[in-house]
Order: C-alpha cells, then structure tokens, then sequence
C-alpha cells in the first residue's frame, strides 16, 4: 500500500492535469515497477511520448528510478510510484480554473475506464457492491458539512486499507485472508443547470445493494493521482 502525498503546489496540479500521466500513475499504483518501454505498449503510446511524461513525472517526484537494465545496447529504467498523489483544499482554491477543469476530465476518463473495464468483468455482481447517483439540495451550510462527511469518508478508506494491509501481512493469501482488489471512486460537484434526465434521475441498483459515493472532486481526481503538454 502507497502512502497518500499531499499537494500544495498549483503548479504541480497543472502537471498531474494530462490524461497520460495520470493513466501511468494508476498503471504504477497497481504494479510494483514499470519501465517507459513497457507502459508505451500497455497503453499504445509511442516509446518517445512515453519516456517524456514518465521523466517529466520523475523530475516531480512522482516517481523514482529503482533499477536500470541492459537491453540489446540500450538501458531500460525501471520506475514505480513514490506515492498516491492528493491535491489539497488548499491547492486546488489557488489552481486555475481551466486547469482544474483540464485534471478533472483526464482523472473522469480513467475513472470511467476503469469501472466500465471492471464492471464488464463483473465487478458489481457482488451481492453488497455499491452504485448510487443521488441529487440533493443543500444551502451553503449543508455544502460544508456534506464536504466535511465524505473526507471522514476517505479518512475511513485509507484507514480500513491499512488495517487490511496489516492482516494480510499476518495471514498471508489463504483462502480465509485473501487480497481483494477493491474500487471506490467518490464525487460531490455543482450541479446546477444540469438537467435531471441527462442520466436516470434518483438512486440506481445493481445487485442487491449498491451505492456510488460522493467525494469532492478535488480528493477524488488526485487518484492517481504538472503541466499542460
């Protein structure tokens, strides 16, 4: 498990802002190491554009250099993920707002990717996963207090992993104790003057239970986690 690092720095979220580097961050978030030559073929990107963003991900300590190999008269540099990126309340109020906009999109792309990837595998067949929408109306007041909530929401989240993490240490991979690989994307954004029936209106089931958590957006684009190339 990747410790969480906090972001400040508005430049730092412009760089996290392209889609591809935040495809690598995931991809490295899941694997232990990776080299720009085989992330160019996971996500079909030239070696050339790979290797840019990854030492451009490098050079802002996202990532660390762990090993290079000799390959056919080349060397092969081997990267993994320092930490999980997470933009601050802090940083994100300072961040401009076609920025803000340009990292929520990359991060809705991966994100939708991921869970219809998951989903066509059977992701949610599990009788308690979770998939809601719900649209509520709260006043200035109920905002905050709803914001406050789900960070409680996400302290929970990283603690439950952690306690899991510990136990799966302890008790190995036995059929008792096994490492389940587990989603969770939360949002909480404006929704004024979208329209209802832009998507079925209300709460949505699949399986018995099921339930889509809010997050600010903030939190939840920085899974995994720089600049407009």
């Amino acid at each position: 498990m990747k410790p969480y690092s906090d972001i400040t720095d508005p430049r730092l979220i412009k760089a996290l802002a392209h889609p591809l580097r935040i495809r690598i961050l995931a991809i490295l978030e899941d694997r232990e190491l990776a080299s720009p030559n085989e992330l160019s073929e996971l996500l079909g990107v030239s070696l050339g554009v790979m290797s840019y963003h990854v030492r451009r991900l490098h050079a802002l300590g996202f990532l660390e250099l762990v090993r290079r190999t000799p390959r056919r008269g080349a060397i092969e540099h081997h990267y993994r993920a320092k930490a999980r990126p997470k933009v601050s309340d802090a940083g994100w109020a300072e961040t401009p707002s076609i920025v803000k906009r340009a990292m929520v999109g990359a991060s809705l792309e991966q994100v939708s990717t991921y869970v219809n990837t998951a989903a066509s595998r059977g992701g949610f067949d599990n009788a308690d996963a979770h998939l809601t929408r719900s649209v509520v109306t709260l006043d200035e007041r109920g905002w905050r207090e709803l914001a406050g909530e789900l960070a409680k929401t996400l302290e929970a989240v990283e603690r439950i992993e952690a306690e899991a993490a510990a136990r799966l240490r302890e008790g190995g991979e036995s059929t008792e104790q096994k490492a389940r690989t587990t989603g969770v994307v939360m949002m909480m954004f404006d929704a004024e003057g979208v329209p209802e029936n832009s998507s079925p209106a209300g709460e949505h089931r699949l399986g018995r239970r099921s339930s889509r958590r809010p997050q600010p957006l903030h939190a939840a684009a920085a899974a995994g986690a720089g600049e407009l190339d």
